[in-house]
């Protein structure tokens, strides 16, 4: 069984894990300590608060690790705040947080909660039909460096990009039954 970590501090865990179990051959584990981490072949940071996360991160003595594992090679995929802990740069804020993907993001980009909305996607790459892209206080990337490559962009704006081992969306697949994006992350941690 492939192990797949999705971050448990806060936020949209236990649907990441729902999503997760779905899929043949994969063990969703939700990762809190430095051991959790020790036993995945990826993890996904899940939409949620950025800032709490990121603070939980230092306070359980998490972020450095994780950091080097991403640097080393594994997988990770950050959904919506999970993409802002993985950003370089985040637009009118001095501090990051894991700082690993070269991307500049700008928090809470589409407004707030009552901003949210649904429509429905074309992302070849992960999948040959439309699937439904769930936006709720979404970030989203305002500049890519060259070595990532833009996923989709929904108005013009860039809403999901990978760069080698590392993926970002600012929507949310765990809260929609279509499981193209997690069959997606779960073959980069097959090939790990």
């Amino acid at each position: 069984m492939l192990k797949v970590g999705v971050l448990g501090f806060q936020g949209s865990i236990e649907e990441h894990v729902c999503s997760l179990s779905k899929i043949e051959g994969v063990n969703p584990l939700v990762v809190k300590t430095k051991k959790d981490l020790e036993e995945v072949r990826g993890i996904i940071l899940p939409g949620g608060e950025s800032t709490t996360i990121g603070k939980l991160l230092h306070d359980f003595d998490m972020m450095g690790v994780l950091k080097e594992r991403i640097q080393k090679g594994m997988p990770v995929w950050g959904t919506c705040a999970g993409m802002i802990l993985m950003a370089k740069r985040i637009v009118n804020q001095d501090k990051t947080y894991l700082g690993v993907m070269n991307i500049t993001v700008k928090r809470n980009a589409y407004g707030g909660q009552l901003d949210s909305f649904k429509r429905m996607g074309s992302i070849p790459c992960v999948s040959s039909h439309e699937i439904p892209l769930v936006f709720i206080r979404a970030p989203w990337i305002e500049n890519v460096a060259s070595d990532v490559y833009v996923l989709s962009e929904v108005d013009g704006n860039i809403v999901a990009a990978k760069s080698k081992n590392m993926l970002v969306t600012s929507f949310h697949p765990e809260l929609t039954s279509d499981l193209s994006f997690h069959k997606y992350f779960v073959n980069m941690c097959k090939n790990y």
